[in-house]
């Protein structure tokens, strides 16, 4: 099986892996898949994901459906790069296979310049046409006119604080302080039409290549505000001189007034998703950041 054949028929992956005719060696795969790279017999290389054999059940229905489509999108704006999606099965997906090297300032500002021409390519509506996912959890990507402020707060911060008091990763009063927030969401200001955004955009999802760029993989992508991925990009540690990015980010396409103070709103969301999925260990970042955000808020009440 070459790349060629591969394209072809992409039905017969599976096929080729199952009776090990194709070199396969496990790799990191993020999120909660099994990921391997491919050696195909003309010496190209796929990186493929797959539902873990053993996980209790299949995939949700159009998981793989759902980052295929996303992962085209972002790839269809020509700025950034973004593999190429070579299979698209329910149970499995395969992209190019990009070469992994070391964050430098030159790669950093680049890809500053291009997630700034990405979030301008823009999207018709928040949301998106396809069924989204963050993680393995479901994401609303329902059509939504706006304003970005009630859809973000009905879609994107809701959902998951009821999941994680339901899941008893959050109290009654950790939920009061981020419903404090909800109800403020339009005081933050900073309201504008939906950007064509990556949506789980952490550092463990900007794969820095050998060929000096940065490249964007594991998207939720949508319709979205685009300083969610620039505020997703600090957390957890940060990304590579993240500061490079942002001063090259905001060269090409400057922030409207109060971005920093929406930092914390914007990370709620990809918070409450970690509450969700992993439990009580994500309690503290959700109630650092509702209390930041109402912080910022009452700063920037008084400035005014």
């Amino acid at each position: 099986m070459d790349l060629a054949y591969l394209r072809a028929h992409p039905a017969h992956l599976p096929t080729f892996r199952t009776h090990q005719r194709i070199r396969e060696t496990p790799v990191a795969g993020g999120d909660s898949c099994a990921a391997a790279r491919l050696t195909l017999d003309d010496g190209h290389s796929v990186f493929a994901k797959s539902w873990p054999e053993g996980a209790g059940a299949p995939a949700p229905e159009g998981f793989f459906a759902a980052e295929a489509a996303g992962l085209r999108w972002l790839r269809e704006a020509g700025v950034v790069a973004v593999p190429e999606v070579i299979v698209a099965l329910p149970d499995l997906l395969a992209l190019d296979w990009v070469e992994p090297g070391e964050p430098t300032p030159e790669a950093a500002e680049r890809f500053g310049h291009e997630l700034a021409d990405l979030h301008r390519a823009g999207a018709r509506t928040f949301g998106a046409p396809w069924p989204g996912f963050i993680g393995a959890l479901p994401q609303d990507n329902t059509a939504d006119d706006g304003p970005w402020s009630t859809w973000f707060a009905e879609r994107r911060l809701l959902p998951y604080l009821r999941r994680s008091v339901d899941n008893g990763a959050l109290t009654a009063a950790d939920a009061a302080l981020v419903e404090q927030v909800i109800g403020r969401i339009g005081e933050f200001g900073g309201d504008e039409p939906p950007a064509r955004i990556h949506g789980d955009l952490w550092p463990g999802n900007v794969l820095w290549g050998a060929d000096d760029r940065v490249w964007l993989v594991d998207p939720a992508a949508h319709g979205g505000h685009r300083e969610t991925d620039l505020a997703q990009l600090a957390l957890f540690g940060g990304a590579p001189h993240l500061d490079r990015v942002l001063a090259a980010y905001q060269d090409r396409w400057p922030l409207v007034d109060g971005a920093r103070e929406r930092v914390p709103v914007h990370q709620l969301h990809l918070l409450l998703v970690h509450t969700a999925i992993f439990g009580v260990g994500y309690r503290d970042a959700v109630t650092r950041a509702a209390q930041a955000a109402l912080s910022g808020l009452a700063r920037a009440t008084v400035d005014r």
